[in-house]
């Protein structure tokens, strides 16, 4: 299916959403325990470190990547990129999604979907071919 047409998704009219969402291998998850987690999930797992910063450790997974951020708790986010990030954001509120969080400055949200899944958005590069 390449595109939800108008009214194809009761409750959602005037919704259209394209295939633009393309999931990253990517899940983070924020912890008020960030050493406690990085040792866990590197020692007890044995994950393997792709990438290392202050605020912000990936770990390799396997078919995704792990990355731990600290802050206040909250579950596993899924990581979407999309070419037209102010149009995504607009169309997921339109949709029933609300915002849980923010950063303009990358640009990147995250959004809780109508059935409590919470997911990032951010604005995938250009392909320059």
């Amino acid at each position: 299916m390449s595109a939800l047409k108008r009214g194809a998704n009761p409750g959602n009219e005037g919704v259209i959403m394209t295939k633009a969402f393309r999931a990253s291998p990517d899940v983070i998850i924020r912890t008020s325990k960030f050493e406690e987690a990085t040792r866990f999930y590197t020692q007890v797992l044995g994950l393997g470190i792709a990438h290392s910063a202050a605020a912000l450790v990936g770990l390799d997974a396997g078919a995704f990547r792990l990355y731990l951020e600290p802050g206040p708790d909250h579950g596993p986010v899924f990581d979407f990129r999309v070419p037209d990030f102010r149009a995504a954001k607009e169309a997921l509120l339109s949709a029933g999604c609300t915002l849980v969080e923010e950063d303009p400055a990358v640009p990147k949200c995250y959004l809780r979907d109508p059935f409590g899944l919470v997911f990032n958005i951010e604005q995938r590069a250009p392909v320059i071919a």
